[in-house]
């Protein structure tokens, strides 16, 4: 790789950190209006400042910042260079009801339109959350160390939409070198608060995957992981439960419902966090879930006697009662140490009730 000028990487603007909060909606909608209302009008500087006076009149802070709140928008990819347009869905996010139904429109933004090239006068066809994406894509995973060497490719050098792990090792090497973390550490952190904003994505130990990808390999409840997991231990501990009901029911399956879903959750019985290491890896201390009943059973809304009996929460409703009842565990699985683990699950269930009830 050719000696790179360390000072050319991805440059973010970051005026904002809260992209559901009232001063973001609100300069938002701001610059949505006056496009509407001066779409005809080609860009000048003169049509940018008084855009800047709008915005202060809801966000009043100094002319530094509207400036830097207005160039994030741009590039952020809710407003398109000039100020003649806006993509398209930048007013539904604005009026949207809930913040969930903004994180699947900010993804959807930001992937298709954003690009950090860009400022109020200045256009660019560069994306670069789109090609660490499909980078992310072609390698399932991307460390810390990974991102951040991202921050460094010149992405119009590259043959694809993303970048070989060969080249990505190299820039790896290089941010190293010139001690790019410590250097630019506010950047990396405005790139980090994208990425932990987007659908979809999730960050586990500092890795980045892909949601469904992380629950395949970690099993349960990802907002719930604080404690280092070690992968290989982990995926060992996933093939004993895949193992295990292969001996009892010929092929792995979800053993409530005994349905072999593609995608199988290695739920824990007590949990990881409360686990010490022998524990957080004894395939007793799991059971092989389909996602919905993880779900269940990862949150307390559901546990099992001794005999596999279903056990139901107070805060889950009736219906969901009545189309459960009937099903339970098998006594082949419900081993002396399984039975120790489920009691363990029973008494956090328990009070969890008593507290929110």
């Amino acid at each position: 790789m050719s000696q790179q000028n360390y000072e050319e990487y991805w440059k973010l603007t970051n005026a904002f950190t809260d992209y559901n909060g009232k001063k973001f909606l609100d300069t938002l909608a701001v610059c949505i209006n006056f496009i509407d209302k001066y779409k005809d009008e080609p860009y000048s500087e003169d049509k940018y400042s008084r855009l800047q006076l709008e915005v202060e009149k809801v966000n009043p802070i100094n002319l530094i910042s509207i400036r830097k709140s207005i160039n994030q928008l741009v590039k952020m990819g809710f407003i398109n260079s000039f100020l003649l347009s806006y993509h398209p869905q930048a007013k539904e996010y604005v009026g949207a009801r809930t913040n969930k139904k903004r994180e699947t429109l900010l993804s959807k933004i930001i992937y298709s339109n954003s690009s950090f090239n860009r400022a109020v006068n200045n256009d660019s066809s560069i994306k670069q959350i789109n090609f660490l994406i499909q980078t992310l894509i072609e390698k399932g995973k991307l460390s810390k160390e990974e991102i951040i060497a991202l921050m460094l490719v010149d992405i119009e050098t590259q043959e694809n939409p993303f970048i070989s792990e060969t080249e990505l090792q190299k820039y790896v090497k290089e941010a190293t070198n010139i001690g790019f973390i410590e250097r630019k550490y506010n950047q990396v952190g405005y790139l980090y608060n994208i990425l932990r904003k987007l659908d979809d994505l999730v960050f586990v130990n500092d890795d980045l995957y892909f949601k469904e990808d992380a629950q395949q390999i970690f099993g349960e409840d990802l907002t719930a992981i604080t404690k280092k997991r070690d992968p290989y231990l982990h995926r060992l501990y996933k093939n004993q439960l895949q193992e295990e009901c292969e001996e009892i029911y010929g092929k792995p399956l979800c053993v409530l419902e005994k349905l072999a879903y593609p995608v199988l959750i290695a739920s824990h019985i007590k949990p990881f966090n409360q686990s010490d290491e022998t524990e957080a890896y004894d395939p007793n201390n799991g059971l092989l879930l389909s996602k919905t009943i993880d779900s269940l059973f990862d949150l307390k809304y559901i546990s099992f006697t001794d005999e596999g009996k279903l056990l139901f929460s107070k805060r889950i409703s009736d219906d969901v009662k009545e189309f459960w009842k009937n099903y339970h565990l098998e006594p082949t699985i419900l081993n002396d140490q399984r039975k120790n683990y489920l009691a363990f699950h029973r008494n956090l269930m328990t009070s969890i009730d008593k507290i929110l009830n």
